[in-house]
């Protein structure tokens, strides 16, 4: 969860937000002197034993807006004139990069780097959660419950995620075979927060559920608009209304509220008997807890399946191959595509769906920006087999995984999407090499470490989930075809989300 978030620290471009910042009275004369410091600030040296430095001749934002524009290229270009370890000036952080893949295990190990005191900081910024700062335990404690996404628990959030998503189409199944046209990042938004809330939260017991469903949804996506602006260094009263957007969400997700709901998961009803340990039960950082869970459930699941459908749309024999592997394994188990909503996959069959899952796969390889970046608490020397390099306290390590995501020695073609890249004589491909050598790391999105994205399985399971109902019972074709590009607000954490939105049509199959 906070692995994603913590790698968007401060790292994005205040080129937006200038023309809002200096409508302020009195704001220009302090931007000017802001900006003083800052230049005194960037005067940083490099010194015998550290990495190459490359700062930029922005103040603060250094090579911020090179970054968001190209990120591949502009990595790239210093990996060619620097070598695999370097170190940037980016949004007033200093942060080494570690490219080569085979030193990832050995520089994460170091008890010299820290992940806490980020996500610390950025849950306070982001979610108005305090507490975690001074208390460990209540740390320790909700790290805890993650088992509750896997094994068993995960089978159980299978099901109902399936059940959920019966209810949310059941309209549409039920309508005559005429087309429906919808924009394809709307449409996954609905369905993926609407079948997460529910599975996670449970349903609510209001009388209009459709339409808290739907507030709750739309105040979410205004949030999460604003999100690479609110965990930055800008105050939040200068973005507009999304402070009190979040305290409305927050307050939605109160023990009050949340009281509303019933058919909790096992981890939220495991989550909410830790808080109440630690907290009153009134008490209002109940519901920031669960606004960052939420967060964390739905906010890059929605532009993975964005990029699913977009991909398949655009590949049609790609779409053809998932078929009909759904097709055979729907036969096998017995199983009709009859009126209605009559299948039911569990999360094994599912898993054995080898060209479904190497889709996924590939569009997370193609698609996930996210670095994996760790606080450096004292100074220390970063040991590899070609040269040592000393690191400074209060510095920023990071791993930057899309640098071999789209390495042409690793993936051929990598910047073409192919859905069987992770297909190998029937089964799921592994062996992938670099320098002659196999790589343990080839595919990272979800982090590293103890620090893995815990949440990773229920959201693969969610995307499989849903391309299986749509490929099953929906013809479905896309409207405008012109290719996409990601969006880099969100860069260094998280799926990217698309440029623009793309039309599709959709209809139930006769």
């Amino acid at each position: 969860t906070a692995e994603d978030v913590s790698a968007g620290m401060g790292l994005f471009s205040l080129e937006p937000l200038l023309p809002q910042l200096l409508s302020f009275p009195g704001l220009a004369l302090a931007a000017a002197l802001l900006l003083v410091v800052l230049c005194l600030r960037a005067g940083r040296t490099r010194r015998p034993g550290e990495p190459p430095l490359v700062k930029g001749w922005l103040p603060y934002l250094g090579e911020a807006l090179k970054l968001q524009k190209d990120p591949l290229g502009f990595m790239k270009t210093l990996q060619k004139q620097h070598g695999d370890t370097f170190t940037v000036l980016l949004g007033g952080k200093y942060i080494t990069f570690i490219l080569d893949p085979f030193q990832y295990q050995s520089v994460m190990k170091s008890h010299k780097l820290s992940f806490r005191i980020f996500t610390n900081k950025l849950l306070r910024k982001a979610f108005c959660i305090e507490k975690l700062a001074a208390n460990d335990d209540l740390n320790d404690d909700l790290h805890g419950c993650y088992h509750l996404l896997r094994g068993t628990s995960l089978d159980t959030l299978t099901e109902n995620m399936m059940q959920n998503l019966k209810q949310v189409f059941e309209l549409q199944l039920l309508k005559t075979t005429n087309w429906d046209t919808a924009n394809l990042l709307t449409f996954c938004s609905s369905v993926i927060f609407e079948v997460t809330f529910t599975t996670i939260y449970g349903k609510s017991l209001a009388g209009n559920r459709k339409k808290f469903i739907t507030e709750l949804r739309d105040d979410f996506l205004k949030f999460d608009d604003k999100f690479p602006y609110l965990i930055s260094d800008i105050p939040v009263e200068l973005l507009g209304n999304v402070k009190s957007i979040r305290k409305k969400l927050i307050t939605c997700l109160t023990s009050e509220h949340l009281a509303k709901t019933q058919e909790w998961s096992e981890v939220v009803q495991m989550r909410q008997d830790i808080l109440e340990k630690y907290y009153t039960l009134e008490d209002f950082e109940i519901g920031a807890h669960h606004l960052g869970f939420l967060w964390a459930s739905v906010t890059n699941t929605i532009p993975t399946m964005f990029w699913a459908m977009y991909y398949l749309l655009r590949h049609p024999e790609a779409m053809a191959v998932l078929r009909d592997e759904i097709d055979h394994l729907l036969q096998s188990t017995g199983q009709k595509k009859g009126s209605g909503f009559p299948i039911h996959l569990t999360r094994e069959q599912l898993d054995s769906l080898v060209y479904l899952e190497s889709t996924v796969l590939e569009v997370l390889r193609l698609c996930s920006f996210s670095s994996i970046i760790r606080f450096v608490q004292e100074d220390l020397t970063l040991q590899s087999e070609t040269q040592d390099y000393c690191l400074r306290k209060g510095d920023l390590v990071a791993i930057f995984p899309p640098a071999i995501h789209h390495d042409p020695e690793i993936f051929e073609a990598p910047e073409e999407f192919r859905f069987d890249r992770f297909v190998e004589d029937g089964k799921k491909k592994t062996a992938f090499f670099k320098n002659g050598k196999k790589l343990k790391y080839y595919l990272l999105p979800f982090g590293f470490g103890a620090s893995k994205c815990p949440g990773r399985f229920l959201a693969i399971v969610e995307v499989k989930q849903l391309l299986v109902v749509l490929l099953t019972y929906f013809d479905l074709e896309i409207i405008d075809g012109k290719p996409m590009e990601a969006n880099y607000s969100r860069l260094l954490f998280g799926i990217q989300h698309p440029a623009s939105d793309v039309l599709f049509k959709y209809r139930v199959k006769s």
